[in-house]
């Protein structure tokens, strides 16, 4: 290979990063196997890193940095979390699987909240169950639609309107 080749060879090194090169293996394989070494190394972690991260540390497309996250799911090492990053999956854990609706309508009894009481924030309630205030803001709608909090609006707390089914008041 003369002079001409090898600086084209390094240009695209430096262009698209080593891992673009083509891999008998698959880049997305590669990467997914350096992610189940960190889980195995850190008991502690509970969730993946983000695809952004992914992307940015591996130099891989958004399309790859998926495909990790398919194939550890595959392999029962992470889930999906609705608003939030992928979380990791560990034999004999056990792990809340209920819908967000319900987490946050246990609240009011959890935390023994009665009508006419605040109900926590958006922010409070995103970072006590570790999902994003989107999520969390549809999750209290449908408490709202069913009766349970008062109406959303602007510079003002939701209250709880009722208690949940099967709850009763301590005045009972």
């Amino acid at each position: 290979m003369g002079l001409r080749g090898r600086l084209e060879q390094v240009e695209q090194r430096w262009r698209y990063g080593v891992s673009q090169q083509p891999s008998p293996r698959g880049t997305y394989l590669k990467i997914a196997d350096v992610v189940k070494s960190q889980i195995a190394a850190d008991e502690e972690m509970v969730e993946l890193p983000a695809a952004a991260e992914l992307m940015r540390h591996h130099r891989v497309s958004r399309g790859v940095a998926l495909r990790v996250f398919a194939a550890l799911r595959k392999e029962g090492l992470a889930e999906p979390v609705a608003g939030g990053r992928w979380r990791v999956v560990r034999p004999g854990r056990q792990i809340e699987r209920r819908p967000l609706a319900e987490l946050l309508e246990a609240v009011i009894t959890d935390d023994g909240l009665q009508v006419g009481e605040p109900f926590p924030s958006t922010t409070e309630l995103s970072s006590r169950f570790g999902v994003s205030r989107p999520t969390v803001s549809k999750a209290l709608d449908k408490l709202e639609s069913a009766g349970l909090l008062s109406e959303a609006r602007q510079g003002k707390q939701r209250t709880v309107r009722a208690l949940p089914t099967g709850t009763e008041s301590p005045e009972s």
